[in-house]
């Protein structure tokens, strides 16, 4: 769907026969394998130290494409968000006063690279900050093991689905010491608000939520400072202008459920720039200096 040209693959895992079968993809020159040599593919490895040590420094912009994730689909056919450069500044906030990393703790955000969340928790915004990232690999998420690796590893902050935190509660944390936690998150679905009680009864911590989605960073959230409630996803980020418009592209009230909507008209950093190949469905959602969600919510 995006031409890509080159596709770079570990050997590790199956995918690299799922790429060999994979058909439909004229733009293909160039396949390169991390770790066991295979046929018809560049070895990284033994090609990698045959590069000079030396860089030659390509000019770029701030705007130029960096990267496309495709939606999950939840609403219709998965699309390409495309974001430039700055994407990477829009997750200091999300890093840095949403999920409170510290440069001296370790970070630990449960998803696979290939979601938008790993972008959101693993990449830009950590590195940004200075914090140790935890990496773990899993075949099938078991709640116990998670909690082991949080108290052998002295994770500090932890950052999940919601629907992971009540089977953290489901299977037990007896046993298992979280004291080195400071600060854990959530996103991605609604919050059971008795997940919240418990979770804080049990490690006094309480669950910060938060909202965006593959097109944007965090735009709403409980940040630093903040007194999260149970069911509530926060206020909007300071970095960005949100509101709630109605079907007459009205201001909403309290106590009234309209569109999440934010303004892009002096194009902040972290908000898609379009769907990639998708004219049609850009202008969709980008209109008139404003961005829609297509989520919607009310002001409490």
């Amino acid at each position: 769907a995006a031409s890509v040209k080159a596709i770079v693959c570990t050997s590790q895992t199956d995918i690299t026969n799922s790429v060999e079968k994979a058909e439909g993809m004229p733009s293909l020159e160039t396949r390169v394998v991390v770790g066991k040599a295979l046929p018809g593919w560049r070895h990284y490895d033994t090609e990698i130290a045959g590069f000079t040590d030396g860089w030659e420094r390509v000019p770029t912009k701030a705007t130029d494409t960096m990267l496309i994730y495709f939606t999950s689909g939840t609403s219709g056919n998965p699309k390409m968000a495309l974001h430039d450069h700055r994407y990477a500044l829009g997750h200091i906030m999300t890093a840095k006063h949403w999920q409170q990393v510290d440069p001296d703790g370790i970070h630990f955000t449960v998803s696979d690279t290939g979601w938008g969340k790993a972008a959101w928790g693993k990449l830009y915004g950590q590195w940004i900050m200075e914090a140790a990232v935890f990496v773990y690999e899993y075949e099938r998420f078991i709640p116990s093991d998670i909690l082991d690796l949080v108290e052998e590893y002295g994770i500090t902050t932890l950052c999940c689905p919601p629907t992971m935190f009540r089977l953290y509660l489901n299977a037990g944390l007896e046993g298992h010491d979280l004291s080195s936690l400071k600060n854990c998150n959530i996103a991605g679905e609604a919050l059971n608000p008795d997940t919240f009680k418990v979770w804080e009864e049990k490690t006094g911590l309480r669950l910060m939520e938060g909202f965006g989605q593959t097109e944007t960073p965090v735009v709403i959230g409980n940040i630093k400072g903040m007194v999260p409630k149970p069911g509530s996803m926060g206020k909007p980020l300071p970095q960005y202008k949100v509101w709630l418009m109605d079907e007459d592209g009205e201001d909403c009230p309290p106590g009234v459920q309209g569109e999440i909507v934010i303004d892009i008209s002096d194009a902040p950093a972290g908000i898609m720039r379009e769907y990639y190949r998708d004219p049609q469905k850009t202008a969709e959602v980008h209109k008139d200096g404003i961005h829609h969600t297509g989520d919607r919510k009310s002001v409490v």
